[in-house]
């Protein structure tokens, strides 16, 4: 049922790129913080080896996503309708102000961990990330009719409703075990399905190797396979260490996409890499501190330049297919890597409380050169604030809660297609979220 429920959620855009800032309530309330410190079944999202830890238990919950996204256009070249400009025919987007529709999201979670002796365990962690999802309808766009002359046309992209919707669900069958009376180890094989669909990019057809299948053909999927390690130790009595690692999941291709995406429609899903401490503070108090990598220049369909389209030279405009939309260097996204830092703190008080609060940083992943592709995938969040607790219910279960607020930030950048035309892209989030745990 759980794993039904999460492939049947629509995608919401998460936080960190199309990473969620923390999978458990648990984590979600320590801004995602958990690698050296794992507490609910839903450890292997982080850690694998928090599973040995936190002994046998299940996990089920959901949270309710908001993220509020913008996109405005500003100035542009000024050709007017019907002018005959031949093969210099500007692309501009409005000028005008669009915000997405679809702005509130379930994201369920399922966990269940048992202990096979006393030092091992075998469990489940079901999670997903969702991102790219937007929805512009209304707005106009003026581009080449394709005989040379400037016209305008309903839409974001002048191919009416613009935007993309990309879910991914991961299942983690997960072995862990202690080492001795201070360490652990785990291991998850990482079962991923994804799907996407995208909307309103039929003007990008003369720039695609498949205009056939760019956009406007429902949702398609793909499914693949990868691996999460990780290790855990207490090094004091006050000091607890963690790390993980996960491969680049190679992810079968969205052929109804392979018009849109690098290498034929390949969207593959990055490695990521997390180091953390918890710091006992106090007898009932304790500190978090992870950084985690996330590696989005594995995945061409999401770190190729736009310049691969129309740079000036070398690109899809000047004749090199190869890096046209669907080729083997086809223009993406134009991400960076991510670096995240998140600090969390965690309380015990009387009567069963516990209490927690984190804040994360990190720079967002578009470059100022890529925001008129990235109206479509806003990931522009860079800071968020998070508050949770845990109500001990009776010995065996207990209920958790978690709030996130992401504040607003933005990024503008000139249009590849109109330089005199400024794209600004701006997003806010909030999030709220609760979770039932039953020990065994």
């Amino acid at each position: 049922l759980a794993v039904a429920a999460a492939v049947a959620a629509p995608g919401a855009f998460a936080t960190n790129g199309y990473f969620a800032h923390g999978y458990s309530i648990k984590e979600k309330g320590l801004v995602g913080a958990g690698v050296a410190l794992s507490q609910d079944s839903l450890a292997a999202a982080t850690n694998p080896a928090g599973m040995a830890m936190v002994g046998g238990r299940m996990d089920i919950g959901a949270s309710l996503f908001k993220p509020i996204r913008t996109y405005t256009s500003t100035g542009s070249a000024g050709v007017p309708d019907g002018t005959a400009c031949g093969a210099s025919c500007p692309f501009e987007i409005g000028p005008q102000s669009i915000k997405s529709d679809n702005e509130l999201f379930i994201i369920p979670q399922f966990g269940y961990n048992t202990m096979l002796d006393a030092n091992s365990s075998f469990g489940v962690s079901v999670y997903g990330n969702g991102g790219m999802n937007s929805e512009y309808q209304g707005g106009t766009a003026q581009h080449n009719n394709g005989l040379g002359t400037s016209v305008t046309t309903a839409g974001t992209f002048g191919g009416g409703t613009a935007g993309v919707d990309l879910a991914q669900l991961f299942i983690a069958p997960t072995y862990a075990t202690k080492i001795g009376n201070n360490n652990a180890v785990g291991v998850s094989a990482i079962l991923a399905y994804q799907r996407f669909k995208a909307l309103g990019l039929s003007m990008f057809g003369g720039y695609s190797t498949d205009s056939a299948n760019l956009t406007d053909m429902g949702y398609d999927s793909s499914s693949g396979f990868g691996v999460k390690l990780g290790w855990q130790g207490t090094v004091s009595p006050t000091v607890s260490l963690g790390a993980s690692y996960q491969s680049k999941i190679n992810m079968k291709k969205f052929k109804k996409y392979a018009g849109l995406f690098a290498e034929g429609g390949d969207f593959d899903i990055p490695s990521t890499a997390t180091v953390g401490l918890a710091l006992k503070a106090s007898p009932s108090s304790k500190v978090l501190l992870d950084v985690q990598r996330i590696n989005y220049t594995d995945v061409a369909a999401v770190s190729n330049p736009i310049s691969n389209l129309v740079g000036a030279s070398n690109s899809c405009a000047t004749g090199v297919t190869s890096r046209c939309l669907g080729g083997s260097d086809g223009a993406g996204f134009g991400w960076k890597d991510m670096t995240v830092v998140k600090l969390g703190y965690q309380w015990d008080t009387s009567g069963g409380w516990t209490w927690r609060a984190g804040y994360s940083s990190a720079k967002q992943p578009i470059p100022s050169t890529e925001t008129m592709f990235n109206i479509l995938a806003p990931a522009v969040m860079e800071k968020h604030v998070t508050f949770g607790f845990s109500k001990q219910m009776d010995s065996k279960s207990e209920l958790n809660f978690a709030l996130m607020y992401a504040p607003e930030a933005k990024k503008g950048g000139a249009s590849p297609l109109d330089p005199p035309q400024t794209i600004d892209l701006k997003m806010k989030q909030y999030e709220v979220g609760a979770a039932w745990g039953k020990k065994f």
